[in-house]
């Protein structure tokens, strides 16, 4: 599969633009300006246009209201709401253009900054039914995006913008998804401080080595264009600010709230102007008042845009994987510091096992989680990534074709091509950005692993079912986007239901496809409330703070 598709030479699949007829009726029936040439050339010249202007108008609009409709759509328009159509019968393809001008050429308020190709379904005729079940997407309930922000936020809001006294720096770590993390908290400490927010430093990634700055993983313009009606986000410090103390605060402690962070920095930041935050990672509270918990959707969904060069390659993959059917992406822990630093087993053999092992001693502060529980306690209480044995199980269990095209998202696996092995021997459309990718297509990125992660992200936000190995940053990102974007399914394995039931031998294959599934029902990417769940980050959880129900639609104001 992954050598057919590296032989299309244009593969395309866009959002929706504006439909023609509108650009149409724009050129005929928007008033003219009494200062245009046109107004006053129209302005004397008063015959009307022969019967057959309107006729050939109407036939026009006709055929391109045709084609509108046709086209897949997201349009998130200037409403609270955005709305994803299913296209699932699409049959044809309109020109390719790129991504990031049709997102410019709506021009609205509260566009997203990612967006997904339409879920493919199957052929319904040649499927049985648990693959028919396994592709069915999951109902959204009505719930759209709806960030309606308090008349006291944008108050608030517009004084804040205007900040050019008090400084906000962040200096964030981690991978992308961890790093996108702290980014959306750092705006909301902007907001709570009335500070301006300089744009996040990267530290450099301890674990891959990467260097790269914020310009070149997002989008800074749109980034600040995005959030200039929250918080003023700007370059760097100006030169009155260089000279300032920058005391480096990072002891920040565990679920952190609005009213400790303004009790703790306000006066400091207020006598010195600036104010430096380290070791932000998840030490924000995830209960946030209405308004703070709509801000960290703005900036996750909407402001935080990967840069073009990444955005437009992702989007290319993605169009690769749509053009040839329905997929499946899987986020595969499988890299060597995830082995080490969870305390597991590879499932690859003595020998892969005996290197963990070898390196968890050599380099015990890695390891995390609880370091009584011995490698069997870890894997049942599911503390580990499902090795590919067991993911090749859980597919087949939950009715995957076994033809089914999988794109594979992560880092190199430890162990190489061997680690794939036991999935590739059952499911043998395996793909991953390597293969995908042209010649050279890749090669900008070598050596920096969050832009790899970022072309990942793009590629599993558009398939049409995600499924991952373990939990953690990118799971939470991608659940929560997935649902942002229209509910697209997303199975998170129950591990501690799942594996005692692969590891009982009395068990059928049969009783494990109808227990597995039964397992599955409710968490495929159906609308789950925050609401009362204190440890439920929003990010992973939009409903209801920042997706609503059948709400009219209102301007969401912003810009």
């Amino acid at each position: 599969m992954a050598k057919s598709m590296r032989t299309i030479k244009n593969p395309f699949f866009t959002s929706h633009p504006p439909s023609p007829f509108f650009h149409l009726s724009l050129l005929f029936f928007t008033p003219l300006k009494k200062s245009s040439p046109r107004y006053l050339n129209h302005h004397h010249q008063t015959r009307c246009p022969p019967p057959q202007f309107f006729l050939l108008l109407i036939s026009l609009s006709l055929v391109f209201s045709g084609i509108s409709f046709l086209t897949f759509s997201l349009d998130p328009g200037s409403s609270t709401c955005v709305s994803t159509s299913s296209a699932s019968s699409l049959k044809f393809f309109i020109s390719d253009v790129d991504h990031r001008q049709i997102l410019t050429s709506l021009a609205v308020s509260g566009a997203s900054t990612l967006f997904s190709l339409p879920a493919r379904g199957g052929h319904s005729g040649n499927m049985t039914e648990e693959e028919k079940e396994f592709w069915k997407q999951p109902n959204g309930e009505g719930y759209k995006p709806c960030l309606d922000f308090s008349l006291d936020y944008r108050k608030k809001s517009a004084r804040v913008s205007k900040e050019k006294k008090r400084f906000l720096v962040v200096v964030v770590s981690g991978g992308l998804n961890q790093q996108r993390n702290q980014i959306v908290d750092a705006v909301v400490i902007a907001m709570i401080l009335e500070a301006a927010l300089v744009v996040p430093v990267l530290q450099v990634n301890r674990v891959w080595g990467d260097e790269s700055e914020f310009s070149d993983l997002f989008d800074v313009e749109h980034f600040k264009k995005t959030l200039r009606s929250d918080v003023r986000i700007v370059s760097s410090l100006p030169s009155t600010h260089l000279m300032s103390r920058q005391t480096i605060e990072n002891q920040i402690p565990w679920d952190v709230s609005p009213v400790w962070i303004r009790a703790k920095y306000f006066k400091q930041l207020n006598e010195e102007g600036l104010l430096v935050l380290k070791g932000l990672d998840s030490k924000l509270a995830k209960n946030l008042p209405p308004d703070l918990q709509k801000l960290r959707c703005k900036v996750a969904f909407h402001a935080l845009r990967f840069a073009a060069p990444i955005e437009n390659l992702g989007n290319k993959l993605a169009r690769r994987m749509w053009i040839e059917g329905p997929y499946i992406a899987l986020h595969l822990r499988l890299e060597k510091d995830v082995w080490v630093r969870t305390g597991c087993l590879t499932g690859l053999g003595s020998e892969f096992d005996r290197i963990i092992a070898e390196t968890r001693t050599s380099q015990p502060r890695y390891l995390t989680g609880r370091l009584n529980l011995t490698y069997t306690e870890r894997r049942l209480a599911g503390f580990c990534p499902l090795n590919v044995y067991e993911i090749a199980r859980l597919l087949k269990a939950l009715g995957a074709p076994r033809n089914a095209s999988i794109y594979i998202a992560g880092g190199e696996p430890f162990g190489g091509s061997r680690a794939l092995e036991p999935l590739a021997k059952e499911f043998s459309n395996l793909v991953t950005k390597e293969t995908l990718a042209h010649k050279g297509e890749l090669l900008p990125y070598t050596n920096r692993s969050s832009a790899l992660a970022a072309i990942d992200y793009i590629v599993s936000l558009s398939s049409d079912v995600f499924i991952p190995s373990h939990g953690g940053n990118m799971a939470k990102a991608m659940q929560g986007n997935r649902a942002y974007v229209g509910h697209r399914k997303f199975i998170m394995p129950n591990k501690r239901a799942m594996l005692p039931l692969m590891e009982n031998s009395s068990v059928s294959d049969a009783e494990l496809s109808f227990l597995t599934r039964k397992l599955h029902r409710k968490s495929q990417g159906y609308p789950e409330s925050r609401r009362g769940r204190r440890d439920r980050d929003v990010i992973a959880y939009p409903v209801p703070e920042c997706m609503c129900r059948h709400r009219k639609h209102r301007s969401v104001g912003f810009f």
